[in-house]
């Protein structure tokens, strides 16, 4: 069994802090071949995370606390939405479509996601990084 609870939540976002990409993951699925992901995904302001997306999968972020802006885009890097998850104010998560170009802005230090999507993990490729 492992609590998520404010001491796991904590050292994951000491570690993100501590980290050059300012963040960090902590899994919860056995091995990069799971069929499931499951993790924590500590992001600290400042991060940098490439539009991107994932052709096989959707991906399901449930803020934990935090703030973060999800930012999705078309195929010429326009953006075509956006959303604020903010758990305060009631905005807990999103569902990101298999396919779709996203990235996060992170608006609070301590932000820590819940992140699930589908198996096993694939590294990003060029073809997928706008």
């Amino acid at each position: 069994m492992q609590l998520i609870d404010n001491e796991l939540l904590n050292q994951v976002s000491a570690a993100a802090g501590k980290s050059p990409r300012l963040r960090m993951n902590h899994n919860f699925h056995p091995s990069p071949d799971s069929g499931a992901q499951r993790l924590l995904n500590a992001v600290e302001p400042g991060t940098e995370l490439a539009i991107h997306r994932h052709l096989h999968t959707a991906e399901t972020y449930l803020l934990l606390r935090g703030k973060i802006k999800v930012i999705f885009y078309n195929d010429r890097k326009e953006i075509t939405e956006s959303a604020l998850l903010d758990p305060l104010q009631g905005q807990y998560g999103i569902n990101i479509p298999a396919g779709q170009w996203h990235t996060l802005e992170v608006l609070e230090k301590g932000s820590v996601i819940f992140e699930v999507k589908d198996g096993p993990y694939t590294p990003l490729t060029p073809e997928n990084i706008l």
